[in-house]
């Protein structure tokens, strides 16, 4: 009973949306409104997942004084510091009072945009070192990737003057022939991946999402 209940739950409600789509009627909309508003109460429930999971992945860092586990420190003073000062001391647990509490909006602004601005400066800089290894003219097809990267990085270029304005149409054209063609074929195989595991989920066929147990 602990895997056939999921299963069936799982089979009859996937069933159904995929039906109610096609019945234009005001009760099957309602319905299909109803059950969306549960993903915000499971989304509820998955968050406080997560945030125990975080607490008790980091408690077991420190306790058991695992490699890097002063970081584990610093991420469990986080969580509390911003949960605190959002609630705004506990004053006011029901209203977005917390949102403009000093230290919430000091943390938020001083200590968690500098990492996220650190975070992605850095991604660019990885980017940029597998551009260059992708960009290498080492083949013909990366011969035509490397013209039409630089076509595409050029176009802004103010130094290039009127050769500026071919590469803009040039850069226009790759992105809305080759580019936007490639975009869709690539979404249409996700398309087609997402509706082939949703049937293997529907259909019981795949069941990871049921544990080990």
């Amino acid at each position: 009973m602990k895997r056939q209940l999921p299963l069936v739950l799982v089979f009859v409600f996937g069933i159904f949306m995929i039906i109610q789509y096609f019945v234009p009627h005001e009760s099957s909309e309602w319905i299909y409104e109803f059950f969306l508003d549960w993903i915000y109460i499971i989304g509820i429930f998955a968050l406080a997942l997560g945030i125990w999971s975080l607490i008790r992945v980091s408690y077991d860092k420190i306790k058991y004084r695992r490699p890097n586990w002063q970081y584990a420190v610093i991420t469990l003073a986080g969580l509390f510091f911003m949960i605190w000062y959002g609630f705004d001391y506990g004053r006011h647990f029901f209203s977005a009072e917390g949102l403009r509490n000093y230290m919430f909006v000091s943390f938020f602004e001083y200590i968690l945009i500098p990492i996220q601005a650190t975070m992605f400066s850095l991604l660019a800089f990885f980017i940029a070192s597998a551009a260059y290894r992708a960009f290498r003219a080492r083949s013909a097809l990366a011969t035509l990737l490397l013209l039409a990267a630089l076509i595409i990085m050029l176009r802004f270029n103010p130094y290039l003057g009127s050769v500026g304005n071919y590469m803009e149409e040039m850069a226009i054209w790759l992105l809305n022939v080759p580019n936007l063609a490639a975009k869709r074929a690539i979404i249409i195989g996700v398309g087609l991946g997402i509706v082939a595991t949703s049937l293997k989920v529907i259909l019981g066929i795949e069941r990871a999402y049921l544990g080990r147990d």
